[in-house]
């Protein structure tokens, strides 16, 4: 049993608001302890009663979960420079602050979690007013799972005017609520309505991408859609994401709250992740539904490898990912051929990238120059994301865009944000996309996103 070391707690507060006093400017102050093992989602549970803001996330190839209650610091950019804008307000974040942390581990301490959107230069707002287009928080309250142990970060901005027993009471009862062992019982939502957004206009817009592909305006395009639903009440986050956990395995798991709004997902695709300097991206295209049986699902996968399609629509993120990885690292190291990557519903072609992170480079850096690859806009990528702009029936908003997490350390990562939902009390909208090319027919694309649309539609009760 691990206990709690609440006088130490209250003499680095303590200490963090005299230099406060003595600076006459706040001051960030970062606590990390280790605890006994906690149940990630019963702690996001409990968040609910603390603040409206709370963040998940779980990898999908390693024993690491983080949680996020509340928010000590955020960090906003609306510029179009807006990576460096966010690694620039984290490096000044970072110049001052005192950091009581004796374990080092990936994940803890100051973190920063949270996403960006899929283009900044979309005007419509709606329906994610919620969400700006950069928004990454540094959370009050931090649970890091990782190889089997549990750390709890407390993150605060200290004023010089704050008062110190009054600081130190809400941090070790909010402390308190979160460490607290509750009963909890999944509940998923039940669907009163479900229907798509415009169709046929999605199949429309299919069929005119092949033509101005074949007229060499764009060699491919990325068009989502959108389905919403609604549910008999109001969504409860924690048991979809459990079960998104339970369901999705090869999968990140993610959410993000604002202002009561959820941005949730199970995303197979990670765009990097970087730990000691050492880079792995993922090239994630092609994708064919599981078999229901183990001959007709390796049929699929015969299928899906042999397709000239998909084989085109791969190796166009393969290309781009290996250029934008070379742009700032060395020892680049990359397969020949894909792999079948298999999930619950689908699988999909993969082809894992390694590399040594050049020094003088972050990992905003990367993700900056691999925003968005083939796989969710197109080729070329400028001219792709100004058709989508033009020509696609929804606002992506966080949908495709980066969604992940970094720490002082220089460790993190982030996934492209699909396979996912934005949740409204009791109404969600759930997005899903395909890769267009000159060959492509509506009807197999708008299947291909039906497919896709499932893993998602099935936790909120969907069939």
């Amino acid at each position: 049993m691990l206990h709690t070391k609440t006088p130490i707690i209250e003499e680095w507060i303590g200490e963090a608001l005299q230099k406060a006093h003595h600076l006459g400017e706040p001051l960030f102050i970062s606590i990390v302890e280790q605890i006994d093992n906690q149940d990630p989602f019963q702690f996001f549970d409990a968040g609910k009663d603390i603040d409206q803001h709370r963040t998940f996330w779980q990898s999908a190839d390693s024993d690491f979960t983080i949680v996020g209650v509340g928010k000590a610091s955020q960090l906003y950019a609306k510029s179009t420079h807006r990576f460096q804008e966010v690694q620039s307000l984290w490096n000044q974040l970072q110049e001052n602050a005192m950091v009581h942390d004796e374990y080092n581990i990936k994940g803890t301490g100051m973190v920063a979690i949270g996403g960006f959107s899929f283009d900044p230069e979309q005007q419509d707002q709606s329906p994610w007013g919620s969400f700006l287009d950069t928004q990454m928080t540094v959370p009050a309250y931090l649970m890091t799972q990782v190889n089997g142990e549990s750390y709890l970060t407390i993150n605060a901005l200290i004023f010089p005017e704050d008062h110190l027993q009054q600081i130190s009471n809400q941090v070790l009862s909010h402390r308190e609520m979160l460490l607290r062992q509750q009963d909890s019982t999944t509940h998923l939502p039940s669907i009163k309505e479900a229907y798509e957004i415009a169709p046929n206009d999605w199949k429309n817009s299919v069929k005119q991408a092949t033509e101005d592909i074949k007229a060499g305006l764009i060699e491919k395009v990325v068009l989502a859609r959108e389905l919403r639903v609604s549910f008999e009440e109001d969504a409860h986050i924690a048991s979809i994401l459990k079960t998104l956990a339970d369901t999705q395995q090869n999968s990140y798991i993610f959410a993000y709250e604002s202002d009561g709004d959820y941005f949730v997902g199970a995303t197979p695709e990670r765009l990097a992740k970087l730990e000691e300097r050492e880079l792995v991206s993922t090239c994630l295209a092609g994708t064919i539904p599981r078999g229901r049986t183990e001959e007709e699902d390796q049929l699929f996968g015969q299928e899906l490898m042999n397709d000239p399609k998909n084989r085109q629509e791969h190796q166009f993120v393969v290309e781009m990912i290996r250029e934008a990885v070379e742009a700032c690292s060395s020892h680049v190291s990359i397969p020949e051929a894909p792999v079948l990557y298999p999930l619950k519903n689908l699988q999909h072609l993969y082809t894992p990238v390694r590399a040594k992170l050049d020094e003088g480079y972050t990992l905003l850096d990367v993700i900056e120059k691999l925003h968005p690859t083939p796989a969710l806009g197109g080729m070329p990528q400028k001219e792709s994301v100004e058709y989508i702009r033009i020509h696609e029936t929804l606002n992506r908003g966080w949908y495709a865009g980066p969604i992940g997490w970094f720490d002082a350390g220089n460790n993190g990562e982030f996934a492209v944000a699909i396979r996912s939902a934005l949740i409204q009390k009791d109404e969600a909208s759930l997005f899903a996309g395909c890769g267009v090319v000159e060959d492509s027919d509506p009807e197999a694309e708008y299947e291909e996103t039906s497919v896709k649309l499932k893993p998602m539609l099935s936790v909120l009760g969907g069939s």
